[in-house]
């Protein structure tokens, strides 16, 4: 375990984690933040963030460097990469944070902001696939399936939004929507734009059964929700955004979360 104590550690560093940073840095604490990959969070996969204010049109990579920036003006606050693997509560009611490959750290506090990460469905190759073919970041990936047929698994926002990104580099977007004809969950701007847009078909009533290839993705097994009928159809890639997962199995069962994982505020 580190000698060294902190009065605050921040599990996450997406844009609430730094927006706390930020505050603590403030107010002179000691201050540790802690971010297991990229710093900036989910946000950062976004080409165009529309609506932070007085920032229109700014990518989220963009936005959350000036963050990072913003964080780094005080010299109380010190980054860390690395996994958070467990927290505990010590005698003298300190907080340790235990790290998968940096050792434990104490603090008199911890805030936790680790966000969530893509939900899986469990349909047969999607695990097998993943990375080779299946993918859940469009700003990521997109390129890879330049001229080729890809699926959307999806009918909210982050879903059209990326069928939307995708139409500018693969020949065909087809998305599979468990709802029935034009009924979509995301904002009606986007809803628009996606049904004017020639590259997107929507495959209504429908959701995948199967993700199918050898060594990469060839073809997906389309299943009408209806009557069960199912069509293998020819494709290369699939994006699934089919929801999100809260990342905090970290926590002690002290921490109530719901039965999703979210925890109860």
């Amino acid at each position: 375990m580190s000698d060294e104590e902190y009065d605050l550690i921040i599990i996450g560093g997406g844009p609430g984690g730094m927006t706390a940073a930020i505050y603590a840095g403030r107010a002179e604490l000691k201050t540790l933040l802690i971010e297991k990959g990229s710093f900036g969070g989910q946000i950062t996969d976004s080409l165009d963030v529309e609506n932070f204010p007085g920032s229109p049109h700014l990518s989220g990579q963009a936005l959350m460097d000036r963050f990072k920036e913003h964080v780094t003006l005080s010299d109380s606050v010190s980054f860390l990469t690395t996994r958070v693997s467990g927290i505990d509560v010590a005698a003298n009611h300190r907080r340790i944070v235990h790290t998968r490959r940096r050792g434990d750290f104490t603090a008199r506090a911890v805030i936790v902001d680790v966000g969530a990460k893509p939900r899986q469905l469990g349909i047969p190759g999607e695990a097998e696939f993943s990375g080779n073919g299946v993918s859940y970041c469009a700003t990521c990936d997109a390129e890879f399936f330049k001229d080729q047929h890809v699926f959307v698994l999806g009918a909210g926002n982050q879903a059209i939004e990326n069928a939307i990104l995708l139409t500018k580099y693969a020949s065909k977007v087809s998305v599979a929507v468990m709802h029935e004809e034009g009924v979509l969950d995301c904002n009606e701007v986007d809803r628009r734009e996606a049904m004017a847009n020639d590259k997107i078909e929507f495959i209504w009533n429908s959701t995948l059964s199967s993700i199918n290839g050898g060594d990469s993705v060839t073809s997906v097994t389309v299943r009408n929700v209806l009557t069960g009928a199912e069509e293998q159809v020819d494709a290369t890639g699939v994006f699934s955004f089919v929801g999100m997962v809260p990342q905090t199995d970290i926590l002690p069962d002290t921490i109530s979360k719901d039965v999703h994982g979210y925890i109860k505020v």
